[in-house]
């Protein structure tokens, strides 16, 4: 199959917009499939897992292809809620279109404004599919009106439904104003001989728009149209075609995926109007582009791991540039060689054996451990590379223990194995809590993974809110004696040291100072001083959480010629830490989140004002198209469930990173429950 003749189309939008039923119609009707599949009766070859079924929603992306006259279409059909973007990130990376899949009940929601911007960013073109046209309530003329308000004037209707709602029964070609009609859930629509009463206005409006957008692009089509010749059918696909890679152009197409309407026509406007592998250029990590070669070296992207118990690890990959063999062995950009051996291509969870996976193809490869999502494959040799896909960071937190202590290393490895297949999870285990904590982008995110964790690898967990990582420090100098004695009988124990401890800046850690003169601590002893102060600041004064920012100065002490060792004097420092408890008036350090939050225009009040009851402060506001970008600061204890919170206040709408920034002083009061709570744990 040669470049020109592919199209990888990215399936985005909305979560329950019908992304994975448009895309199991196109099976169908494609002859890909011998039934057409369904997600609610868990048919759908492309929603397979476990999790999806008993969901019905899209969890991961999944690949399929169809053939289309001597044109192969890959469809990536991705996950439409926001807690899994890591995966239709991925989906645009390794596509040449995306396709925005828009219920015309529902119109245009949260997921294809984000989606919308990620897919701008990736600077790729893209088409609108309205689908449930035959739905109650369906609407093909406000769903464009709000289109057209959220994504500009660029989107242009190449299709016009006839009829809505009980009665969508076909559609019309804008380009040709050739009406096809379906009949009882047939796979092709057949040409009608004359426009249906009641659409012809429509029809016409939107060829008149459609053709006026064409020849605004050239001065001579222009005046070519003045005089009353209009552009051909031809030159109206290829200035759409040029429209979409511009980003000048958003084609509508409409249809029904249960009833099989339009699924034909959208395929055809695949092949005719979509852009091929050899039009997407390859984003390289210093900013740059090149041009895809399908006689150049070997460039391939793996966008998904697959943890299969059959067949073992599958790296789903995108052939960048070059074409593959079986059997080839290519370099993994920053790790070792792969033996491309058992190649073939992906129906949902189905495997095809491939000899060759040409330029622009997508593909997959089993068990070759070394390779995990984000991995790049290239010839022996060569030194390209692609961009890192920008995936979202981590929004919320989880701490997870086994429930059988036998269970560690299983989780340990099952946690491996999940972080290289979903790179938006985190996992990090926090010393001073000594809590493993699994990072994602919110609580059905987390749910999702732990689920599979279960059932791919055995490991049932517990699960709890993290403990935050307080730390405590001093505000007060004090001058104390840390003594240890222990003298009764044979050798003993003494050491004696005066020590000054006084508060640093905040931030700057811990300073030891040595300023005894005279020999009252021995030279030797000297550091088993400092090395108890640590072990004692380590364990807390108030609330046993490390105390930090803090000077202490050894300026004096008394030892035994006979009883004094190491241990005396690191007990001697131990002490010392014990008797500043009371004079150095201690208190709690919590850490400070920063918080970049991206709400639309109407949420910015609510959004200040929940995080001024959360004890945070606004620093700033800007702008970022359509949205008000805040920057904000909060303490961690009151965040942790932002991902949630945030999401009830703004429909979804809005979005956040958070970074801990630094440790401020805790509130008395809310410290007074942390202390207590602490002393109820110790007892």
């Amino acid at each position: 199959m040669t470049p020109e003749k592919i199209r990888n189309v990215a399936l985005v939008g909305h979560g329950g917009s019908g992304k994975t039923s448009l895309a199991e119609a196109l099976l169908y009707v494609a002859d890909a499939t011998t039934r057409h599949g369904s997600v609610d009766s868990g048919t759908s070859i492309l929603d397979h897992d476990p999790e999806e079924q008993e969901r019905k929603i899209s969890l991961g992306l999944a690949v399929a292809s169809v053939d289309w006259g001597d044109h192969r279409i890959n469809l990536i059909d991705a996950p439409g809620y926001a807690d899994f973007s890591g995966d239709a990130r991925a989906a645009l990376r390794a596509a040449d279109l995306a396709l925005f899949v828009v219920s015309a009940v529902d119109g245009p929601e949260v997921g294809h404004e984000l989606m919308w911007r990620a897919a701008t960013e990736e600077n790729i073109p893209k088409a609108i599919f309205i689908s449930k046209l035959d739905r109650e309530r369906a609407s093909f003329s406000r769903t464009l009106a709000q289109l057209r308000e959220a994504f500009g004037k660029g989107v242009a209707p190449t299709q016009v439904p006839v009829g809505e709602e009980a009665t969508f029964r076909g559609l019309a070609r804008v380009a040709s104003e050739r009406v096809y009609l379906y009949d009882g859930g047939s796979k092709r629509g057949a040409l009608a001989s004359d426009l249906p009463e009641g659409s012809a206005e429509l029809i016409h409006s939107a060829h008149l728009a459609l053709v006026e957008s064409v020849v605004e692009t050239d001065e001579e089509m222009m005046e070519a149209y003045f005089e009353g010749t209009e552009p051909s059918r031809e030159v109206i696909i290829k200035t759409v075609h040029q429209g979409m890679l511009s980003g000048d152009i958003y084609p509508v197409l409409v249809g029904s995926a249960s009833k099989l309407i339009g699924v034909d026509t959208l395929a055809e406007f695949l092949v005719d109007f979509g852009p091929n592998p050899l039009e997407r250029r390859v984003p390289l990590p210093d900013g740059s582009t090149i041009t895809p070669s399908a006689d150049g070296p070997v460039l391939a992207s793996v966008f998904k791991t697959i943890s299969d118990p059959f067949v073992g690890r599958i790296s789903v990959f995108r052939m960048l540039s070059g074409s593959l063999k079986h059997d080839d062995t290519l370099d993994i950009v920053g790790g070792s060689h792969a033996r491309m051996h058992n190649l073939f291509h992906l129906q949902g969870k189905e495997h095809t054996d491939v000899h060759e996976v040409s330029c622009g193809d997508i593909a997959a490869v089993a068990k070759i451990d070394a390779l995990h999502t984000g991995s790049v494959l290239r010839s022996p040799g060569s030194d390209l590379d692609v961009a890192p896909v920008g995936y979202p960071h981590p929004v919320m937190e989880v701490a997870i223990t086994p429930k059988s202590n036998q269970d560690e290393d299983k989780l340990s490895a099952a946690l491996h194995r999940i972080l290289e297949e979903d790179l938006t999870l985190q996992v990090d285990h926090r010393a001073e809590t000594n809590e493993t904590i699994l990072a994602g982008l919110g609580d059905m995110h987390l749910d999702v993974t732990l689920q599979r964790v279960a059932r791919k690898f055995g490991v049932e967990v517990d699960t709890s809110t993290p403990r935050i990582a307080f730390r405590e420090t001093i505000t007060a100098t004090a001058d104390v004696e840390g003594k240890h004695k222990k003298q009764s009988g044979g050798r003993g124990q003494f050491g004696v040291a005066m020590v000054r401890f006084s508060p640093r800046p905040r931030g700057s850690g811990y300073e030891y100072v040595d300023s005894i003169k005279g020999g009252s601590i021995p030279r030797q002893f000297i550091p088993a001083v400092d090395k108890g102060i640590q072990e004692a600041l380590q364990r807390g004064m108030i609330a046993g959480y490390p105390v930090v920012d803090v000077a202490a100065e050894v300026y004096d002490g008394k030892y035994h010629a006979v009883d004094s060792d190491e241990m005396s004097f690191r007990m001697a420092g131990v002490q010392a830490v014990k008797a500043a408890a009371q004079g150095a008036r201690p208190v709690l350090l919590e850490p400070i989140v920063r918080m970049t939050i991206r709400v639309p225009e109407d949420y910015t009040g609510d959004i200040m004002g929940d995080i001024n009851a959360k004890r945070g402060r606004v620093l700033g506001m800007d702008t970022d198209g359509s949205l008000r970008v805040i920057n904000a600061e909060a303490p961690m204890a009151e965040v942790q469930r932002y991902a949630i919170d945030l999401r009830s206040m703004t429909s979804g709408r809005g979005t956040f990173e958070m970074v801990i920034d630094h440790y401020a002083e805790m509130p008395h009061q809310e410290a007074q429950k942390v202390v207590a709570e602490a002393a109820e744990q110790s007892s």
